[in-house]
């Protein structure tokens, strides 16, 4: 904080609406996460061998990595007001 305040960054309290907005999006993106999660378990079961499964688990790691992403994005958005 105290580097922001050197480099003028102004720091503004976040709003009830935008704490609703980002506790929101954290729901929801907790839940697509849960969702490939699911997905990625059941992929694992049925990958036939490790070419396969190296397959799988690179998918999911991207994917994961997307989605956090795509969530931060959001909530960075949110918390600056342009959500």
């Amino acid at each position: 904080k105290k580097k922001d305040r050197e480099e003028g960054i102004e720091e503004r309290p976040v709003t009830e609406e935008q704490k609703a907005r980002i506790a929101e999006l954290r729901r929801v993106y907790e839940a697509k996460l849960a969702e490939r999660e699911i997905l990625y378990q059941s992929a694992r079961r049925k990958a036939a061998d490790v070419e396969a499964l190296d397959k799988v688990e690179e998918e999911y790691r991207r994917d994961r990595e997307r989605i956090a992403s795509e969530r931060d994005r959001k909530i960075d958005e949110a918390r600056s007001g342009k959500a």
